[in-house]
């Protein structure tokens, strides 16, 4: 069994929205295919991978450096001789040779895209489904992946020509699929007019609904006490990112001034910096929500030392709802026992949301039992795959 090639193409997420500090309209996405020389009922087996929203498509590093290395190894040191498949942990490794620690970046995104390929991949040739694979292999899984797991609409975004009156209804829409806990965007207004904003949503909310809000780390640390401070007195399930990533300090000294529970990580990119962040970010293992991506971070390969980072400093992983909204991320929820994932209903198409016919109900989804990530089972994808060999 061998990879006989990797193919991969820049597609664009056409929107006009914004958050507090990016506007959407030139984002744009890597889709990778790992190609087999392994042939299932007719058909060439072929794992499927991409980046989460919010970073940049991946051309040159795939291109240059990640791929060329897989490529060029010796087919043997790619499979694993216990199962003879092709292996997501010697896959990662062959991907990282000769690369310097630290300096992560979009190189953590090139690699994520790959292992998320290389996951899919190992699923439909051990013949379940990821989270199962993932539940029973990996040393964060659980044994037997869960069935459903909590979800949460996540948009509230800045657009051009929308007001109050449009956000309300966007929630609802949310509520009426299903969703139990929807989120918003804050900080690219005034602190008056996102407080408006906020209580207009919280006004239409039904009894067991729940509001989070989000500010992309935009804020300095003055700022983001000042809304810490203003927020305070609202019912909210979370205050998100309140400010850059990387700052530890001025995240410690948010959580001194704010007794509800804080949620970040999604801009994280390697162990290192989520360890970084549990050890000076002064956040509270009883509440907060830590929010790191696999599809950002070096993929599930590095994510699963994450987990264990994280239980050697006491947290669990019920504290975990992974940033990305698509059906991987979903499906490491289900086999690592997380506390939920994030989902953008009918946002970042078609990378966004899950399987076709996956309802949510009071805020849980079930997932498709089908070997790998079920990918295939998402039709509004599969133009996009068709065009890396999907109908091979």
């Amino acid at each position: 069994m061998k990879i006989v090639d990797i193919r991969h193409i820049t597609v664009p997420i056409q929107s006009d929205m914004a958050n507090a500090f990016i506007n959407f309209s030139k984002m744009d996405v890597s889709v990778l295919a790992i190609v087999t020389d392994e042939v299932r009922d007719g058909r060439t087996v072929i794992g499927y991978g991409f980046n989460s929203n919010g970073r940049y498509a991946q051309p040159g590093i795939l291109s240059h450096r990640i791929i060329p290395r897989v490529l060029d190894s010796e087919p043997d040191t790619l499979v694993d001789p216990e199962t003879g498949h092709l292996d997501p942990g010697l896959i990662w490794t062959a991907s990282m040779r000769d690369e310097k620690p630290g300096g992560h970046g979009d190189r953590a995104v090139a690699v994520g895209i790959l292992d998320m390929a290389s996951w899919d991949l190992a699923a439909k040739l051990a013949g379940i489904s990821v989270q199962q694979l993932i539940a029973e292999r990996s040393p964060a899984g659980i044994g037997t992946a869960n069935k459903k797991v909590w979800v949460y609409a996540a948009g509230g975004y800045y657009y051009p020509d929308r007001g109050i009156d449009a956000l309300q209804d966007e929630m609802k829409r949310y509520l009426a699929m299903g969703y139990r806990t929807v989120k918003m965007k804050i900080g690219g207004a005034s602190l008056a007019d996102d407080i408006r904003r906020i209580e207009a949503v919280l006004s239409i909310l039904p009894d067991g609904a729940t509001l989070a809000v989000d500010a992309n780390g935009r804020f300095d640390t003055e700022q983001a006490v000042e809304y810490a401070r203003a927020l305070e007195q609202l019912p909210l399930h979370w205050y998100e990112e309140p400010t850059d990533p990387l700052d530890y300090e001025a995240l410690g000294i948010v959580a001194e001034n704010y007794t509800g529970v804080l949620a970040t990580g999604e801009n994280l990119l390697s162990r290192h910096e989520a360890t970084n962040l549990i050890r000076y970010g002064g956040l509270r293992s009883d509440r907060d929500v830590l929010q790191m991506d696999s599809a950002l971070s070096y993929g599930f390969t590095e994510y699963q030392r994450t987990l264990s980072m994280l239980t050697g400093y006491g947290w669990d992983a019920a504290r975990c709802v992974p940033h990305g909204g698509h059906q991987f991320n979903l499906a490491i929820a289900a086999g690592c026992g997380l506390g939920g994932s994030e989902s953008y209903p009918g946002i970042f198409e078609p990378f966004g949301g899950f399987a076709d016919g996956d309802e949510v109900q009071d805020g849980f989804i079930t997932l498709p039992d089908v070997p790998g990530i079920g990918l295939e089972e998402k039709s509004s994808l599969a133009p996009v795959l068709a065009q890396l060999g999907n109908s091979n």
